[in-house]
C-alpha cells in the first residue's frame, strides 16, 4: 500500500506539469474587472485578438511560453480582483432569441501555430449598428422548439449558417458566430475547423450532411464574389467562369468545384480523409439560390430569420444543397443510400456493397417507351413505338354538358390535394432492377412497369375525365401505360389485354421513407401554424384561412416542402439543358442512378387514379360532377361557397370515405378558391382551365424539370 509521502509526491509531481489557469469565464472577468481590452491583452501576450478570444470562450488553451506568462497575469489581476461570489450560471434563452451569451461545447484544441480563425460566439451589437430582427413571438418560439432536435456533439451549431458583412454567421437556436474569413478558402477552412456546422446522417449506411453557409449580398462582396450574377438567360446556367479570380483562388488552396461550377449554390470540397468528408456547401442569395417561388419572402428576411426558416427545413427534411428539387432529389438517396459494409466471404475483410432497397451507385437505361424522344436509348435504337404518357390532369369539362340545373348554381369552389404526388408515394411498389421485354404477357398489377394496352373500347361518363390520359380524353388506340393506370381499368371492370411490355423483376418500396419524412415534416409544419389533426372540418378550413398569416417564416418552409415533393418527383425525369444540345447526346441527368422516368411515371399514374377515383366516388355519393382539374385541383359547382355545403357526410357528421375529405394530412383536401358560376363557365367557353385561376391568379403547375 502507498504511504502518504508517496501520495504526495505524484500529486506534486502533476501540480508540476503545467501551469494550472483558471476556467475560461474567470479569465474574462479577471481581464475587465482589471479594465484591459483583449486587443491590449493579445498586443501584450504577442498573440492576436482571436487567440485572446479562444482563450476566454475555453476554445484552446496557450502554449510554453506564453502559458506561463498568461499565468502570472491571471494570478496578479486574481489578488487584486476576488471574485465575491460564484458566478451564476447563464440563464437559458428562448429560442426565438439571440441569445447575448453561450455555452460552447469544446471541440478541438487549437495549437498557437495554426492559423487564429477559431469560433467565438458573438453577443448582438447594441444600438442601431445594424438593423434587429424581428423581435421574437410566441409562435416563433412555437416554431424554434418545434425545430430543436437533440444535438450531437460532432455539430453543436446545428447544419448551417447564414453569414452576413460584418462576419456575423447566423446559426440555428438564435447562436451567432464570428466568423473572422476574408477569402472563400478561408471560410471554408473555418466552417469544416471551426464552425461546428453540419448534420448526422439520415441513415446508418449514408453520409453526415455538409455544412451549409448561405452568403448574403454584404458577405458576398466582402468576400470577392460579384453582387449579382448576370449573362445568362437561365437561371439554373448562371455561374463564375472559370478565369474568375474567386475560381482561380479556390483552386489556389487545393480546393475543388463540382462540375456546376460557382454558382448560386457552390459546392467546395477535397478528396475525403477516411471517413471524414471535407466539403462545405455554399449559397448566395444575391444570386437567386433561394427560388421566390419554394421560399417566397425568404430571400428578403433578415439573416437571423433566414436561418430560421433554413434550419426548421433542414431538421425537418434535409440540409438544402440546391434547389428544392435538388433537395428532394438528393433526400430520396440520403435516406436510401446505394451501398453499405458488408464482409467479403473470402479475405474477412469489410468491402463495399449494394444496400438493398436502394437504386445502387450505376444509372440504368430505361426501355425505350420510358424515356424521352432525345434520350440516346431512343434516338440510336430508331424507337417508333410511342412513349408513356404519365401526366397530371390538364382537364376542362366541355359546356355541352352542363345542366341547367349546375348552370344555377352560383359558386365554382376549388378544392386542393395536399401533396397529392407526397400521397402517392406511399406504399409505392416500383422497380429496382433493368427492364426485360414481354410481347404478350398477362396482366398482373403487382408488377411495376410498362404495358403496351388498347384501352380505346373503354367507355366513360364525358362529366367526368378518362383516368387513362392526362388530358381527360378517351383513348383513341394502343399507348404505353403504366401498372396503375392498367390496374385501374380492372378496377373499373373492363379486361385489360396487354400486347407488350417491359417489366422488373427486383421491386420495392424505395420512396417509402422519403414519404415518410416529408409527410412528418408537412404534417408538423401545419400543425406549428395552427392547422392540427384534431379540428372539424369547419375549424380546419378557419385555421387554414389564416395559417400564412400566423407566422410567414414558417410558411415558407411549408411552400418549400411542398415544393420539394413536387420537384423531386420531376427530377427523376431532368431533360436536358441549354440550346446547343442535339437529340441523341447525353447530358449530365443520365449519370445519376435517381434519373428514373419510370418510377416518376408510377407516382403520377397513381396521383391521377387516385383523383378520379375520388371524382368517381363524389359523382356516386352527391351526384356532382367537376369542371375543371388541374393536376391536384379539382372545381365544382356549388350552391354556398364552402365546400362543407356540397362535400358528403355521414348522418353521424363523419365525412363518407372514398370521396375528398378535408384534413391536413397528404391526400386530404383543403380549400383552393371561389368564384361565380358564371365566372368559371365563362373560362369553360373560352378554352380556359378554371382551376388554374380559381384561387384569384395563375395555379403553379410545376413538374420540377
Amino acid at each position: 500500500m502507498a504511504s502518504e509521502e508517496e501520495l504526495f509526491a505524484n500529486i506534486d509531481a502533476l501540480l508540476e506539469e503545467e501551469p494550472q489557469l483558471p476556467p475560461p469565464a474567470e479569465r474574462a472577468r479577471l481581464r475587465e474587472a482589471a479594465g484591459i481590452t483583449q486587443a491590449r491583452l493579445a498586443t501584450a501576450l504577442k498573440s492576436t485578438v482571436q487567440t485572446v478570444k479562444n482563450y476566454e470562450n475555453g476554445r484552446s488553451e496557450p502554449k510554453s511560453p506564453r502559458l506561463e506568462a498568461y499565468q502570472r497575469l491571471l494570478k496578479g489581476w486574481a489578488a487584486k480582483y476576488p471574485a465575491h461570489a460564484a458566478p451564476a450560471a447563464p440563464a437559458v434563452a428562448p429560442q426565438s432569441e439571440v441569445p447575448q451569451t453561450f455555452t460552447r461545447v469544446p471541440t478541438v484544441e487549437q495549437d498557437e501555430a495554426e492559423p487564429d480563425v477559431g469560433v467565438a460566439v458573438k453577443p448582438v451589437p447594441e444600438g442601431p449598428a445594424r438593423p434587429a430582427s424581428r423581435p421574437p413571438t410566441s409562435r416563433r418560439s412555437a416554431a424554434k422548439k418545434a425545430a430543436k432536435p437533440a444535438v450531437d456533439p460532432r455539430f453543436p451549431h446545428g447544419p448551417l449558417a447564414v453569414l452576413d458583412g460584418d462576419g456575423s454567421a447566423y446559426a440555428v437556436g438564435g447562436v451567432v458566430l464570428d466568423c473572422p474569413a476574408t477569402t472563400i478558402p478561408e471560410l471554408v477552412e473555418w466552417t469544416l475547423r471551426e464552425s461546428g456546422l453540419g448534420a448526422p446522417k439520415l441513415n446508418r449506411y449514408g453520409k453526415d450532411s455538409d455544412p451549409l453557409i448561405v452568403l448574403t449580398a454584404a458577405a458576398a462582396v466582402k468576400l470577392g464574389l460579384p453582387e449579382r450574377l448576370e449573362g445568362h438567360e437561365q437561371r439554373r446556367s448562371l455561374r463564375l467562369p472559370e478565369d474568375h479570380p474567386i475560381v482561380k483562388q479556390v483552386a489556389k488552396a487545393k480546393w475543388q468545384l463540382t462540375q456546376r461550377g460557382f454558382g448560386p449554390w457552390a459546392r467546395i470540397y477535397r478528396k475525403a480523409q477516411g471517413r471524414d468528408r471535407q466539403c462545405v456547401q455554399l449559397a448566395v442569395l444575391s444570386w437567386d439560390a433561394l427560388d421566390e417561388r419554394s421560399w417566397p419572402g425568404v430571400a428578403e428576411m433578415e439573416p437571423a430569420d433566414i436561418a430560421r426558416v433554413l434550419g426548421v427545413y433542414a431538421m425537418r427534411v434535409i440540409t438544402p444543397r440546391g434547389s428544392t428539387a435538388v433537395s428532394g432529389l438528393e433526400l430520396m438517396t440520403a435516406l436510401r443510400p446505394p451501398t453499405k459494409a458488408v464482409r467479403d466471404q473470402e479475405t474477412g475483410n469489410w468491402v463495399s456493397g449494394h444496400n438493398a432497397g436502394s437504386l445502387g451507385t450505376e444509372p440504368m437505361d430505361p426501355a425505350p417507351p420510358e424515356a424521352t424522344p432525345e434520350h440516346p436509348v431512343v434516338v440510336n435504337s430508331g424507337w417508333t413505338g410511342g412513349f408513356l404518357n404519365e401526366e397530371a390532369y390538364q382537364w376542362v369539362r366541355s359546356v355541352d354538358t352542363l345542366s341547367d340545373e349546375e348552370c344555377t348554381l352560383p359558386y365554382a369552389v376549388g378544392l386542393d390535394l395536399n401533396t397529392a404526388f407526397l400521397a402517392a408515394a406511399a406504399r409505392l411498389v416500383v422497380g429496382l432492377s433493368a427492364p426485360d421485354h414481354f410481347v404478350g404477357p398477362k396482366f398482373n398489377p403487382k408488377i411495376p412497369g410498362s404495358w403496351l394496352a388498347d384501352l380505346s373500347h373503354i367507355e366513360l361518363d364525358p362529366r367526368l375525365p378518362s383516368p387513362f390520359t392526362p388530358d381527360g380524353s378517351r383513348p383513341t388506340g394502343p399507348a404505353w401505360y403504366q401498372t396503375h393506370t392498367l390496374a385501374y381499368a380492372q378496377e373499373l371492370g373492363y379486361d385489360v389485354h396487354p400486347i407488350e411490355a417491359y417489366l422488373r423483376r427486383e421491386t420495392g418500396a424505395y420512396l417509402d421513407p422519403w414519404h415518410d419524412r416529408l409527410k412528418n415534416a408537412y404534417v408538423d409544419t401545419l400543425a406549428d401554424l395552427g392547422v392540427t389533426k384534431d379540428l372539424d372540418d369547419a375549424a380546419f378550413l378557419a385555421a387554414m384561412e389564416q395559417h400564412k398569416q400566423n407566422d410567414p417564416a414558417l410558411a415558407a418552409v411549408l411552400s418549400a416542402i411542398k415544393a420539394t415533393v413536387k420537384g423531386g418527383v420531376g427530377k427523376l425525369r431532368e431533360r436536358p439543358q441549354g440550346k446547343s444540345y442535339k437529340a441523341g447526346e447525353t447530358w449530365p441527368a443520365l449519370a445519376r442512378p435517381t434519373w428514373r422516368p419510370d418510377i416518376r411515371a408510377a407516382v403520377i399514374s397513381k396521383a391521377r387514379v387516385n383523383m378520379h377515383r375520388k371524382l368517381n366516388n363524389m359523382a356516386k355519393m352527391t351526384g356532382l360532377y367537376p369542371l375543371a382539374v388541374l393536376s391536384d385541383c379539382v372545381v365544382y359547382p356549388s350552391p354556398a361557397e364552402s365546400p362543407l355545403d356540397f362535400l358528403p357526410y355521414a348522418a353521424s357528421g363523419k365525412p363518407q370515405p372514398g370521396a375528398f375529405r378535408l384534413g391536413p394530412t397528404p391526400g386530404l383536401a383543403k380549400l383552393e378558391g371561389v368564384q361565380t358560376m358564371l365566372w368559371a363557365v365563362g373560362l369553360m367557353e373560352k378554352g380556359l382551365n378554371p382551376a388554374r385561376h380559381v384561387k384569384g391568379g395563375d395555379a403553379v403547375f410545376d413538374e420540377g424539370e
